[in-house]
């Protein structure tokens, strides 16, 4: 039976948001996993610092509430990322006080009904979660690192993938996932891999 520190350790790696916590002196001392990686990618942006800076001044000047007074988010858009990144600050108070910061980027994969392209090209489970990391624009040793697999078993995944759709290489992988049907009609989504599959 898991103990409860192990169960929080458990959850916190396996959810799909990396967690960033900062103390009072503006230091990182907490990530999960999804944490650890988006830290290793990017640069924080100087608002993580500066929001937590106002909001443990806040806290010190009992004016949390009259200056933040509602939920914290944060949008944006970092350099050699796929997508946007959404950043939702929470305050915990006691014990601390820290600032938590749940990143979330708004990828291509979470645009698109994998089930479907899963079925309709035959994928197994784990090429479906290696495809939807490469669509996320994950390199092939974050993808590795994600999995917790080798930077060897993900190109393989990749190849059976490349296989299984008619596909070269993942510039023709991602322009064919990009166009493909959304819709639940069977009819056009094969007519559609038909004609993917003669060129």
């Amino acid at each position: 039976m898991l103990k409860n520190d192990e169960m929080m350790d458990f959850i916190f790696d396996k959810m799909p948001l990396g967690v960033i916590v900062y103390n009072e002196k503006i230091n990182i001392i907490y990530s999960n996993v999804r944490g650890k990686l988006f830290l290793k990618r990017y640069e924080p942006p100087v608002e993580f610092t500066t929001l937590s800076r106002k909001i443990f001044d806040a806290i010190e000047a009992e004016s949390l509430i009259k200056i933040f007074p509602g939920e914290i988010y944060l949008t944006k858009k970092l350099e050699g990322s796929s997508g946007k990144w959404t950043f939702k600050f929470e305050i915990c108070e006691n014990p601390g006080p820290y600032v938590c910061i749940f990143a979330r980027e708004d990828s291509v994969a979470d645009r698109l009904n994998l089930n479907d392209i899963r079925r309709q090209f035959e994928l197994t489970r784990r090429e479906t979660d290696v495809l939807r990391r490469t669509l996320s624009g994950l390199k092939n040793a974050e993808v590795a690192e994600d999995l917790n697999i080798s930077e060897q078993t993900v190109k393989d995944y990749l190849s059976e993938v490349y296989f299984k759709s008619g596909v070269k290489n993942k510039f023709e992988l991602v322009s064919l996932i990009l166009n493909f049907p959304q819709q639940e009609d069977t009819l056009k989504i094969t007519e559609f891999i038909r004609k993917a599959t003669r060129t």
